[in-house]
C-alpha cells in the first residue's frame, strides 16, 4: 500500500449545473418508478479521482466538450442514443482520463469523496484498462445486461477491472445509479 496511491469515487447528482439534464432525469425516473411501483429516487453520476505517487488524473463521461480532445484525455468516445449518431458532436459522448482535470461539477458532489482503495496495483488496473473500454451506445443496453449503458457503466466497469467489488458499492441514501449493474456485468464477462 502507498498513501500516494488512491481511487476516490464521487456521486454527483444527475444534471448538477444543467437544467435540462436534471429535468429529464427527473422525468425519467418518475416513469422507471411508476413502471417498477416504487419510489422515485435521486439520480447519480458517478466520476473517479485516481492518483498516483506523481499525478492524478479525473476520469469522467461526459457530452463531447469544445476544443482538443487530448487536451482533456479523451481515451474513448460513443455514440448517444442511436448507432452512427455520433457523426454529430451532440449525439456523442466521450471518456476523459485527464491529467490534473477537474470534475466540473464536483461542489454539488454527494457522500464523497469516497476512497474505493489505496493499493497501487488497483490505481495501476484502472489506467491499464482504459484502452480495452467498451463503448456501446449511451441509453441502450446493446450489451444485454439488462441495463443501460451511461457514465455509471463506465466507472463500475473500471473498478471491477481493477479487481474491486462495484456490485457492493451503492449511491448516497434515497439514491440510484441508473447503469451501474451494467458496468460490473460486462467487466466479469471478460
Amino acid at each position: 500500500m502507498s498513501a500516494a496511491a488512491a481511487i476516490d469515487l464521487f456521486w454527483l447528482p444527475l444534471g448538477a449545473g444543467g437544467h435540462s439534464v436534471r429535468y429529464n432525469g427527473r422525468v425519467y425516473e418518475a416513469i422507471v418508478a411508476w413502471r417498477e411501483h416504487r419510489l422515485r429516487a435521486d439520480l447519480y453520476h458517478s466520476a473517479l479521482e485516481v492518483r498516483t505517487e506523481h499525478d492524478r488524473y479525473v476520469i469522467e463521461m461526459t457530452p463531447v466538450r469544445p476544443g482538443a480532445p487530448a487536451d482533456r484525455g479523451v481515451v474513448a468516445v460513443g455514440d448517444v442514443g442511436v448507432r452512427g449518431a455520433g457523426r454529430l458532436a451532440p449525439f456523442r459522448y466521450e471518456v476523459h482520463c485527464w491529467h490534473d482535470g477537474v470534475i466540473p461539477d464536483i461542489a454539488e458532489a454527494v457522500d464523497s469523496p469516497r476512497r474505493v482503495s489505496d493499493e497501487v496495483a488497483r490505481v495501476s488496473r484502472v489506467l491499464d484498462a482504459l484502452p480495452r473500454l467498451p463503448t456501446p451506445v449511451w441509453g441502450l443496453d446493446e450489451l444485454h445486461t439488462g441495463e443501460m449503458w451511461n457514465s455509471n457503466s463506465v466507472i463500475s466497469w473500471l473498478l471491477a477491472r481493477a479487481g474491486l467489488a462495484p456490485e457492493h458499492i451503492r449511491p448516497p441514501a434515497h439514491g440510484r445509479a441508473p447503469g451501474w449493474d451494467a458496468g460490473h456485468r460486462i467487466a466479469r464477462r471478460g
